[in-house]
């Protein structure tokens, strides 16, 4: 064990112990012994106690737990503390700029135990009124917590797309005579993923590892693998007539490869289909060996982004989004979409400045007087109801019976066990002003591990009751999670891919909650928000 290592777990212990307020002086000392240790020359870990003594700035207590740390790998007075501190709260001290005092304020007063909850928070525009905090902090958090998210070694495709594209691009221009596509998770577009991987006919030998250290941003790791502008890359050896034969056989599932028939060698992935008796199935969607049998016809109904008319699931700065409410609606217009639906967070969300019933009856209000001044949109008011801890919503009916659209969700009291999570989310699916159940699992990838629950009773109370889930569309959540599309579609229930936009910006991850569907084989006639305007609204009366 490195002094750094050794110094790294003073540091820890200092920070944890300052979490809970404890001894001041106590504190200090841990945080000095960071200091001193990381910069000694000889390695503290294979010093005696005796020698440790010796040393300036290590006192009696200090070399105590140095030894402890040689001989057991761990000093008993930091497990005690980490042994009573959710991970989450751990990962968050590690990172710069945001130390105990702040991180107990998130804890207590947000209920966030987590860097991805806490940045999805900051997105969500939550700190800007936290004491001690504000729009510049926030701003600054986003940063350092993308970064701390993004360098544990898995990512989401929503947030890496934009350099696999860019990497693309560059490869394909500055290396012309030679193939270049995208392979692998990354070319399945799954939610998350260990790298992008590039499938390439150059021959991936000294050449090309001196060619590509030419493009900016690209650094070498090991082997066959890279980095561009931080993000893993790995390049995959193909041949010249054998590209999208290999493009197929890497980028479909294990189930689609089992059930489809022997592809050979052709020009592009269209040739090899038709060669072997089938329509050109999107990689997206080769998840499934049932897909293997299916006619274009039956792919063409594949629901597309461009098949979404309406936005659904929108905050606006009455509760905790960025944008206001006219700029949401004109954002959502200038984007060619039909109508938009202002779901802000309910009175209970105090968190995130959940709309007393003055507050929502005034934004109703407001939508009333932009739906009488402007006819290319429609706006729809509506709510993101909290399911309270016993499966009731927020507010009273006869407030949720003015809104056009009840979205009901679990923002609070997250440990359940399935049984718990699924009787909860039925109560509040049976209550007649729920129009669609919001992210049934609450889960945060790569953050925060969903409730449990019984996907086929909640479905299935679902479709009893004419509620339609969402697709929640943020690459953070995706969820419904794609794998339960197809039964959902059994039960004919109307799934709704909903961006749960904080922000203009946020309308666009419309595209990721399209690109999970797919994945789940969703159809147009499936997708609530593939509805036009007059659908969309016969539906909600129906």
């Amino acid at each position: 064990m490195t002094n750094k290592q050794v110094a790294a777990k003073f540091n820890l212990l200092g920070k944890i112990m300052e979490l809970y307020k404890e001894n001041p002086f106590k504190i200090k000392s841990y945080s000095n012994a960071y200091l001193t240790i990381r910069k000694m020359e000889k390695e503290v870990i294979s010093m005696d106690e005796s020698e440790l003594s010796q040393q300036q700035g290590i006192g009696k207590a200090i070399s105590a737990k140095i030894v402890e740390l040689g001989q057991t790998g761990k000093i008993s007075a930091l497990e005690k503390y980490l042994d009573k501190t959710p991970t989450g709260i751990v990962e968050l001290l590690q990172i710069k700029g945001l130390g105990p005092k702040k991180i107990k304020q998130i804890w207590e007063e947000l209920q966030i135990e987590s860097p991805g909850e806490l940045l999805y928070a900051c997105n969500e525009n939550r700190l800007v009124d936290l004491k001690g905090f504000g729009e510049k902090t926030q701003t600054g958090l986003i940063e350092k917590l993308s970064y701390f998210l993004d360098s544990k070694g898995s990512y989401l495709y929503g947030h890496i797309e934009k350099e696999g594209l860019e990497l693309l691009e560059i490869l394909k221009q500055k290396y012309a005579d030679y193939q270049w596509d995208f392979c692998g998770l990354f070319e399945r577009k799954m939610p998350v993923l260990t790298e992008i991987s590039i499938l390439t006919d150059y021959n991936l030998d000294n050449t090309f590892y001196e060619c590509i250290t030419e493009i900016e941003g690209i650094e070498y790791l090991e082997e066959s693998k890279w980095s561009f502008k931080s993000v893993d890359v790995a390049f995959v050896q193909s041949t010249k007539d054998g590209f999208y034969l290999d493009k197929i056989m890497q980028s479909s599932s294990e189930y689609y490869l089992k059930n489809s028939p022997t592809y050979e060698k052709a020009e592009s992935e269209q040739v090899i289909f038709s060669a072997a008796g089938q329509a050109f199935l999107p990689s997206e969607s080769r998840e499934w060996g049932s897909v293997v049998s299916w006619t274009q016809e039956k792919i063409d109904l594949l629901i597309t982004e461009k098949d979404i008319k309406g936005v659904v699931h929108c905050h606006t700065t009455y509760s905790d989004g960025i944008h206001d409410l006219p700029t949401m609606v004109d954002t959502s217009a200038k984007m060619g979409y039909e109508y938009i639906v202002i779901t802000d967070h309910s009175k209970s969300a105090f968190y995130a400045n959940g709309l007393q019933i003055e507050r929502l009856m005034m934004q109703i209000r407001e939508i009333e007087a932009l739906n009488n001044s402007r006819d290319d949109i429609k706006i729809f008011s509506g709510i993101e109801s909290d399911i309270l801890s016993d499966g009731s919503l927020d507010y009273p009916d006869d407030i949720l019976d003015q809104l056009d659209v009840v979205i009901a969700s679990i923002h609070s009291n997250l440990k359940m066990d399935e049984a718990k999570a699924t009787t909860r989310l039925v109560k509040a699916i049976e209550h007649p002003a729920t129009k669609i159940l919001g992210h049934p699992t609450g889960r945060l990838l790569l953050s925060r591990k969903g409730y449990p629950i019984d996907y086929k009773k909640i479905i299935d109370a679902c479709s009893a009751n004419g509620v339609s889930i969402e697709v929640n569309a943020n690459p953070y959540r995706l969820d419904l999670d794609w794998e339960w599309i197809p039964y959902a579609m059994e039960k004919g229930l109307q799934i709704s891919i909903n961006p749960d936009a904080h922000s203009t910006g946020g309308i666009k991850d419309i595209r990721y909650g399209v690109l999970a569907a797919r994945k789940g084989l969703l159809t147009k006639d499936y997708t609530l928000n593939a509805k036009n305007t007059a659908e969309f609204t016969s539906w909600l009366k129906n």
